[in-house]
């Protein structure tokens, strides 16, 4: 059975948009290539991506270090010196700064190239090269998925460039999820749907960031709308934060991005609707925002479009403000879907 994420065919363009890697003919470089999985697709992405990288040069840092040498480098640590007796041997110890490859950024590439390797969804072709890679990250610490911590990842002017290669490694080590064996791992043959909503979730903050600066796209929170001025217990009530906020005078758009195999709820008769809870939470999201219950404040739920079944196809008014489920097709043409997106812009005229 084909991979139902890899069906999109934007999938890398999504990617360059949610990790700010964007090209000018970017979206083009994978649409002729043709992938049997997702992680076929991030093999890919990794070995050209590594591949420019090393032409322009891999990414060093200056690190700590401490070593007992026969001559002097750096700063000699006496303590260590007299307690080692080094000097007994002609030695000292010394601690200087080395500007080497064994950095965060490179341990994760290293990581992943062998996680994807050792992937049967992965081409021969695409594993042959990922090994070529390989030996360019020889001086570079070979560590495990589960002590990455992405907390600790950041990006100077010099990482820049590593900004998607990291969200694809990202991607792939939290599709991550243990086999029967124990203590063994083995990866999903996709990424799982929550990286993929994620995924999803960014690409379109991030779409309206670059071409709609004026719109002040954001992730905005919504406060709740509440009546009198005392009002009990108001930290028992969920903080509701919208995916994307477009605003343009005194208009706005609430989108709220979904990404489900199954976009459509069916009754117990059969009757195919809008999922009770999303429309519930568009409605609530809209509802709260219109402060001055004008109108001003539309709600439109943007599900990722799938080959399962029927797709949201709502558009109407409840209680003064426009409600509406759509969906983005993201096998279409990248001009096709980018005319989808900016339909959506429209609502703010």
């Amino acid at each position: 059975m084909r991979d139902r994420s890899i069906v999109i065919r934007n999938v890398y363009v999504m990617m360059a948009y949610a990790f700010r890697d964007i090209h000018q003919n970017g979206q083009d470089r994978f649409a002729s290539e043709d992938f049997d999985t997702i992680h076929d697709l991030f093999a890919e992405i990794l070995i050209r991506g590594i591949g420019s990288q090393i032409k322009r040069g891999l990414h060093r840092d200056y690190r700590r270090r401490s070593e007992e040498l026969a001559t002097v480098r750096g700063r000699i640590d006496l303590t260590r010196t007299s307690a080692a007796l080094s000097m007994v041997r002609g030695r000292v110890v010394c601690e200087f700064d080395e500007y080497d490859l064994d950095t965060l950024h490179n341990r994760i590439l290293k990581c992943v190239m062998i996680l994807l390797i050792r992937q049967g969804s992965v081409s021969r072709e695409r594993q042959d090269a990922l090994r070529r890679l390989l030996p360019y990250f020889d001086s570079v610490e070979q560590v495990a998925p589960v002590s990455i911590r992405w907390s600790q990842l950041s990006f100077s002017r010099s990482s820049a460039p590593y900004r998607m290669l990291m969200g694809t490694c990202e991607l792939v080590i939290r599709g991550l999820l243990p086999t029967e064996d124990p203590g063994a791992n083995s990866l999903l043959s996709w990424v799982a749907d929550e990286q993929m909503s994620s995924l999803y979730e960014r690409f379109l903050l991030e779409y309206f960031r670059l071409h709609h600066p004026d719109l002040s796209p954001s992730a905005a929170k919504v406060r709740w709308d509440l009546d009198g001025e005392a009002s009990s217990g108001m930290e028992q009530l969920p903080a509701m934060y919208t995916d994307i906020t477009l605003r343009r005078g005194g208009r706005t758009v609430i989108i709220d991005a979904k990404y489900y195999s199954e976009s459509m709820q069916v009754s117990q008769y059969g009757k195919s609707s809008v999922r009770s809870a999303h429309i519930y939470q568009i409605h609530s999201y809209t509802k709260n925002a219109d402060v001055g219950r004008d109108g001003s404040v539309s709600g439109m739920l943007l599900y990722a479009s799938t080959d399962a079944g029927l797709q949201p196809d709502l558009d109407v008014t409840i209680q003064g403000n426009r409600i509406a489920a759509r969906t983005l097709d993201l096998n279409l043409q990248w001009d096709a879907l980018r005319a989808q997106l900016e339909e959506i812009t429209t609502w703010l005229d």
